[in-house]
């Protein structure tokens, strides 16, 4: 992978924070980060999806914020890709504005990357009764997504314990990748307007041989609203991005691959 320069005097970690509409629950974000996090060590880059006013001051936080104005609303995937374009630190991590904090999640997220075949780690995901939410998850297929259609396979798809894990895929609510890696795939594919980006990002990782990682160790808090699962448009985006997942040539490659390794376990256990 090729090494990408980073000027000197930057900071370690640049936090790519998109907004639409939701600028109060930012606020709350930079305030916790202020408060938890060693604020010399990273950058903010906010994008204002939609055209809403600030309810802070730039300078009232001891860390740098840089804004981008879109003109028209970007999808998650190409907001955050902008975002990086404007990025400076040897780390780039994607968070959602409705996440919160109780410490310091950097600290141990950043040991989990020394390891050279970790593309991507992410914190233990946990809503606000403090129970772990549904964000590290094996891949979908059409069989999955069926089977939780019917109100079936509700367990969690791993057993989360204080060690380490290498599931699937992690949500993108919270992601942290050094900067190389994170330029080394080009990102998010913009092809996916809303959903699924995370699933399609953690796929490519794995077909180039790295590890997608939880840190359970690592806690914040995730206040989502959820108020899109009743809105047709986002069921739309959602089935869109489902349906451009499955017929992804990553989808397709890993899924052969699984199917035809499953396929020689049957017939080794079949001569024994």
């Amino acid at each position: 992978m090729e090494k990408i320069a980073v000027p000197p005097h930057t900071p370690n970690i640049s936090i790519s924070v998109v907004s639409h509409g939701q600028i109060n629950l930012v606020s709350l974000l930079l305030h916790d980060l202020t408060q938890y996090c060693h604020v010399s060590t990273f950058e903010l880059i906010l994008t204002l999806n939609v055209d809403e006013a600030l309810p802070f001051a730039l300078d009232e936080f001891g860390f740098p914020i840089k804004i981008i104005h879109n003109p028209k609303p970007l999808g998650f995937a190409a907001n955050h890709n902008q975002a990086f374009t404007q990025a400076t630190g040897a780390f780039f991590c994607v968070m959602n504005p409705d996440i919160r904090l109780h410490d310091d999640p950097f600290t141990i997220l950043l040991a989990g990357l020394h390891d050279p075949f970790v593309g991507v780690i992410a914190p233990l995901i946990l809503n606000e009764k403090g129970i772990m939410e549904d964000s590290v998850r094996r891949f979908p297929t059409p069989l999955i997504i069926l089977c939780k259609a019917l109100g079936r396979c509700k367990n969690s798809d791993y057993v989360v314990n204080d060690q380490l894990l290498f599931p699937d895929w992690v949500g993108g609510m919270f992601m942290l990748f050094s900067r190389e890696m994170f330029a080394a795939i080009h990102g998010f594919d913009d092809r996916y307007f809303l959903y699924y980006e995370d699933v399609d990002l953690c796929a490519r990782l794995t077909l180039r041989g790295y590890k997608v990682c939880l840190s359970p160790k690592s806690k914040v808090i995730h206040q989502a609203q959820r108020t899109s699962h009743h809105n047709l448009r986002y069921l739309r985006w959602h089935f869109a991005s489902m349906i451009r997942f499955f017929l992804s040539q990553p989808f397709r490659i890993i899924m052969s691959g699984r199917l035809a390794k499953s396929i020689q376990t049957s017939h080794v256990f079949k001569l024994l």
